[in-house]
């Protein structure tokens, strides 16, 4: 059993030393996958012992798929820059992975937990905890589903298991990053409503927003996470908002 540790990477001088630093001990590989970064992203992972290869990005399961031919091993360990596993991570992937194959049996995707830390608080409602993600892949049996730009969709030609330990994943630090990314996934999936046929109706501008305030303050209990989970709330609540208005001037100009 070989196990490769994959990084996605652009410009991610920052966090790419810590983030190779926290797998060194448990990967038998590891490979930054990156897409052009400019500043010294691959230097630094060369000097940290990591394979760099390069690739022009499109979208993230294509990016992801790359990856996963690129990688050595049987198993492959995707962990994004700005995440950190520990011991207990490494110890759990390995020991299960040891368990399936001595076993003989067919699981072919592990999901992970994440504790997600937002404006310097870790969230522990609102959407963000546990945070399940499809992470660990059996290299011959799954694969990064092409249709879904966007919040990636693992197809697993096998069984899947739930890890217990968590990833720590610093994820937004600041306003003005939540809203970049936010901006970004976004508009992804006013793109892939728009491939889907899905035309925005009149009332779901304002519909739509408040549903997705109701689902993350009340039914995912943010106000348990207190002026975070209100702030995160509203601010998802708005890019709900956004997603119409995209979709909808996709179709206008159609």
């Amino acid at each position: 059993m070989m196990l490769s540790v994959v990084v996605l990477t652009f410009n991610e001088q920052k966090h790419i030393r810590a983030c190779l630093e926290s797998v060194r001990a448990f990967a038998d590989e590891m490979l930054v996958f990156d897409s052009n970064s400019s500043d010294r992203t691959c230097e630094i992972a060369r000097e940290r012992g990591a394979r760099v290869e390069q690739r022009a990005f499109d979208n993230y399961p294509n990016q992801r798929n790359a990856a996963l031919d690129a990688a050595r091993g049987d198993w492959i360990f995707f962990i994004d820059a700005d995440e950190r596993a520990n011991a207990h991570v490494g110890e759990e992937i390995r020991r299960e992975i040891s368990h399936i194959e001595n076993a003989m049996q067919d699981t072919a995707l592990f999901w992970i937990p994440r504790k997600n830390f937002i404006f310097g608080k870790w969230i522990q409602h609102t959407g963000w905890s546990p945070d399940y993600q499809p992470r660990v892949l059996r290299k011959t049996r799954a694969h990064f589903d092409p249709a879904r730009p966007v919040h990636e969709l693992v197809i697993a030609n096998g069984g899947e298991f739930f890890l217990k330990h968590p990833l720590t994943h610093y994820n937004y630090e600041t306003l003005a990053q939540f809203r970049a990314k936010q901006e970004r996934y976004t508009k992804l999936e006013a793109q892939e409503m728009f491939a889907q046929g899905i035309r925005p109706r009149l009332r779901s501008f304002a519909s739509m927003p408040a549903r997705e305030f109701a689902r993350r303050f009340f039914s995912l209990q943010g106000y348990r996470d207190g002026l975070h989970g209100l702030v995160l709330s509203v601010l998802m609540s708005y890019y709900a908002f956004r997603r119409q208005v995209w979709a909808r001037e996709m179709w206008d100009r159609k």
